[in-house]
């Protein structure tokens, strides 16, 4: 099987904006109940092979060759190829220098390889860039899970204030002078001039398209290759299903149940050591309508609650999916674990504190083998590098109007 030395990727998972929040109150469809715990298994016996294992939560499983579709923006070839060339081109935020790629770098596992990632010029962002591999599947997009789709997440990526800043009208202006866009929108769509919503449909095309890994050696497992997971794996994969409880909240085929938990995070320095940071902050605050005592005391990000504004829901952030995982480091919201090792450490001791952290976290009393074999189940959820190169930027034109 492939290994993978993870302490040497710091990468970075999907452009966080600082756009206004829609409510993400429903129920996740993976987990019975959101705080209770996993029945005891007994995941120590090789008679039962780990994926059959009873844990109450939905199953462990390969990932759907095609994923979701809108009905409204159906994936075709057109899309695709037009949605490369947005996804690349920086004229889509404010100041011509931040696109899609800049926080989510093929090169860099689709993040931007930072603990927090780049913000708009001028800023620093205040959450870590997820992947967007394999996104294509989530029904919530962002940390906390305001966006429904891709095409909602493109749209308050590039206009987000911390991210791309940018003005739907004049993105429109500026593909209108580019005729090769002009083609490429009218094959795609059958417009005669691009439009913005258009150029967000093509976008979401485009990863829904090319975006996708299912090659990982635990698909090839599931899918009948019981050869494709070494020993230490397979020891993994039953701790990941009992000892260890990763599957309370890691189920299904992205290992995601797309709810909501505190884990007592700690904080990153980067927020004692960055005024940008705490700008950034403290914007989130203010636009997102706390209360003025929030606004004067918080010192960390709020995650679901800048949306609920219930104090239950401090601190909680939605559950990562767990593929790609092996080129997305660091990990956590805020990137504040560099390795796989410590976010399995982290674990191990039952979480940080926080008077709101879950009560699902607890120690779990692995040994040094159990965390070596547990990091090489989360190291075979991670495919082949998915390669890719920029295209050309396609020149603007000069329009030339008739008298």
């Amino acid at each position: 099987m492939r290994r993978i030395s993870l302490g040497v990727f710091l990468l970075a998972l999907l452009v966080t904006s600082a756009c206004k929040p829609r409510s993400t109150e429903v129920p996740s469809p993976n987990r019975p109940d959101a705080e209770t715990a996993p029945q005891e298994v007994d995941a120590a016996s090789d008679a039962v092979p780990p994926e059959s294992i009873d844990h109450g939560f939905a199953p462990l499983a390969a990932l759907p060759a095609v994923p979701p579709t809108p009905a409204d923006n159906p994936t075709t070839p057109a899309k695709v190829e037009l949605g490369r060339y947005l996804f690349f081109d920086d004229r889509l935020s404010g100041d011509v220098g931040t696109s899609c790629a800049s926080c989510h770098d093929p090169r860099l596992g689709f993040g931007d390889g930072n603990a927090l990632s780049r913000g708009y010029a001028g800023t620093q962002h205040w959450r870590n860039s997820q992947t967007t591999v394999n996104s294509a599947y989530l029904a919530k997009l962002f940390w906390a899970g305001e966006s429904p789709s891709l095409e909602a997440q493109a749209h308050s990526a590039i206009t987000g204030n911390l991210a791309g800043n940018g003005e739907p009208a004049m993105i429109e202006e500026r593909l209108v002078q580019i005729p090769e866009y002009v083609r490429l929108f009218e094959q795609a769509f059958g417009v005669p001039q691009p439009t913005y919503a258009h150029a967000l449909n093509a976008i979401a095309a485009f990863e829904r398209s090319e975006m996708i890994s299912l090659d990982s050696d635990f698909d090839a497992y599931m899918n009948g290759d019981h050869e494709a997971l070494d020993e230490d794996a397979l020891l993994g994969m039953r701790l990941f299903v009992g000892k260890a409880k990763c599957i309370t909240c890691h189920n299904g085929p992205l290992l995601t149940d797309q709810d909501f938990h505190n884990l007592g995070i700690p904080r990153h320095p980067l927020f004692e050591q960055d005024p940008l940071r705490q700008i950034s902050l403290r914007y989130q605050h203010y636009i997102r309508g706390v209360p003025e005592s929030v606004y004067r005391s918080a010192d960390r990000d709020l995650g679901l609650y800048y949306t609920t504004k219930r104090d239950k829901d401090m601190g909680k952030f939605r559950t990562p999916p767990l593929r790609y995982l092996a080129y997305t480091a660091p990990y956590m919201h805020n990137g504040v674990f560099a390795s796989l090792e410590e976010v399995v450490d982290f674990y191990n001791q039952g979480g940080g504190e926080d008077e709101n952290k879950s009560p699902l976290l607890q120690p779990l009393g692995l040994t040094e083998d159990e965390k070596f074999a547990l990091v090489a189940f989360l190291e075979s959820l991670s495919g082949s590098v998915i390669r890719m190169t920029p295209p050309e930027s396609l020149p603007y034109e000069v329009v030339v109007t008739e008298e």
